[in-house]
């Protein structure tokens, strides 16, 4: 496996990585987003502890994901639903034809 070795920093601390190529940008971002909720959370409510800093941006970050979760799950719940909608009226019609034959 063909991987790099790179640094990303978050709370103005390296984190020394090795990952492969499809990975690095990925990385790159998040860590970039990481540090720029950590600035807005220390800029729009003085919090200047890091730990605190990096705390409310992971319980931000994870609710967040949960809540994209959710809507993705409902989302395929909502498709699912509707194809087997369609595929009861197309089966139903199918057999509306054999019936006619």
């Amino acid at each position: 496996m063909n991987e790099l070795s790179i640094k990303i920093k978050i709370a103005d601390r390296d984190y020394p990585m090795r990952v492969s190529p499809e990975e690095e940008e990925r990385l790159r971002v998040a860590g970039k987003f990481l540090n720029e909720r950590l600035k807005l959370f220390r800029d729009q409510f003085g919090i200047t502890d890091k730990q605190d800093l990096l705390a409310m941006v992971a319980l931000e970050t994870a609710a967040d994901r949960l809540k994209t979760v959710q809507a993705v799950t409902q989302s395929d719940t909502t498709f699912s639903d509707k194809l087997t909608r369609l595929n009861d009226t197309l089966n139903a019609l199918n057999l509306d034809e054999k019936a006619e034959q």
